[in-house]
């Protein structure tokens, strides 16, 4: 039976209830993304700009998914479309060397602590895979650490401990150690049992975007033991690149890895990844004047999009406007404004949870009574599970829907959002609240 949220959902969005009846027919679970499932159905955006878009049945919403966290400037920034329109009427693909792609790396070069050389691809997901790979063939080992939850993107090696792993041989998993995070011991005991392990690699902030956090002096601790160990220490950076700071995790924490990866705001909100970091590893691609490392060692790589110009322009313009720009600090300090609403919010509603984060990213968390500190949330293990309740989650997700709000329980905020939108977000939060309250989930 529907919620009397679901029901309302339905009202307002007749023209996306059209169209999924005809795209769950074309795509499995008719969405193109797993995170666009949604019940009883997805809504269709028609456009965007700023802090904004627009869906099929004419509603203006505040956007907190921000291009799945790649749109820090916001959506359809005049500086990027420019650029891109601009270098589209010039060609989008030479299938040769630019100085698009010079540019772009050297301001990769310039903001992220660990870069010494870099490698472009089209996506997080093939960053991570090079990146593994990589310290697979720098180490000449072939296991890597990875931690329980932790987002890798879609490859084989990635998802190791994940659900959704059909179709995997089990010999890939067996090269992929799954351990909890936040505990050092358990870290470098595995490394004095098992001598085969190439790389430990992490979301520095906590797996999910940070939505389970990571205790900042356990990157500390990871930095110390791999070093000891030799082993190859991976920053997914995918999400945290050039949003935690300028710089990332990396420089936030003060904490440099030997290899980080980045997409997403690496690219202007375009597709494009990379791998980056010490340069004796990033060249295990280099050619060599020795044929035998060039057949059995090195890494062979294309990629018909690699450092394409108009992922490349829009990348550069992006990043030249973090490197010079208050961009950072405009999307922080929404954050902290949209922070301190929402936990006014629970406490005058007499609602148990909190509103905490790192950087421009803010998780809204319920259900648990506890002091918090706003950006590492204090919640332990087994607090943040009651706190994860799927069901109230996609409630809450829906309710705010309804009130012209995009977002669930995690936030991605842009330095595009004002004070007018974080107050009518901090609005239609105390609404939504009402609305699961009455459903009795709260």
């Amino acid at each position: 039976m529907a919620t009397s949220i679901e029901t309302r959902y339905v009202e307002l969005h007749p023209k996306s209830a059209e169209r999924y009846a005809v795209s769950k027919g074309i795509f499995p679970n008719g969405v193109t993304h797993d995170a666009r499932t949604l019940k009883p159905f997805p809504y269709y955006v028609t456009h965007s700009a700023g802090s904004h878009k627009w869906d099929v049945d004419g509603r203006r919403i505040i956007d907190y998914k921000t291009g799945h966290g790649s749109l820090i400037l916001g959506h359809g920034h005049p500086d990027v479309v420019k650029a891109v329109t601009d270098q589209i009427g010039k060609g989008t693909h030479f299938s040769a060397s630019t100085d698009l792609e010079i540019s772009w790396g050297e301001w990769v070069r310039k903001l992220v602590p660990c870069a010494e050389k870099v490698r472009f691809h089209s996506s997080g997901t093939e960053a991570d895979m090079m990146a593994m790979r990589m310290a697979r063939a720098y180490t000449g080992k072939s296991k890597i650490i990875k931690f329980a939850q932790h987002f890798h993107g879609w490859s084989d090696y990635a998802v190791a401990g994940s659900i959704g792993i059909g179709g995997i041989p089990g010999e890939t998993l067996s090269t992929m150690i799954v351990l909890p995070p936040n505990d050092i011991s358990v870290v470098e005991e595995t490394l004095k049992k098992q001598d085969d392990i190439a790389a430990v690699i992490i979301e520095p902030t906590g797996s999910h975007m940070g939505e389970i956090p990571i205790i900042p002096r356990f990157l500390e601790e990871l930095s110390e033991v791999t070093r000891r160990f030799q082993v190859v220490l991976i920053f997914d950076e995918v999400v945290t690149g050039f949003r935690t700071s300028r710089g990332g995790a990396q420089e936030y924490y003060g904490v440099t890895p030997d290899v980080s990866t980045h997409a997403k705001i690496l690219a202007g909100g375009l597709p494009g990844g990379a791998v980056t970091g010490k340069a004796e590893i990033i060249d295990m691609i280099q050619l060599r004047e020795d044929q035998d490392f060039n057949r059995s060692q090195r890494i062979a790589h294309n990629g018909t999009f690699n450092a394409n110009p108009i992922s490349a322009v829009a990348g550069m313009t992006a990043l030249e406007m973090i490197a010079t720009t208050p961009v950072n600090d405009i999307a922080n300090a929404m954050t902290d404004r949209l922070k301190n609403g929402v936990n006014d919010v629970l406490s005058r509603m007499e609602v148990s949870g909190c509103a905490s984060g790192v950087a421009s990213i803010m998780f809204l968390r319920l259900g648990v009574d506890h002091e918090c500190d706003k950006e590492v949330c204090s919640m332990t293990a087994d607090e943040l599970h009651t706190a994860d309740d799927d069901f109230r989650s996609q409630q809450l997700g829906l309710a705010m829907y309804n009130h012209g709000v995009d977002a669930w329980d995690r936030y991605i905020l842009s330095a595009a959002h004002t004070e007018q939108d974080i107050d009518d977000t901090v609005e239609a939060i105390g609404n939504a609240l009402i609305d699961i309250r009455e459903a009795g989930l709260i």
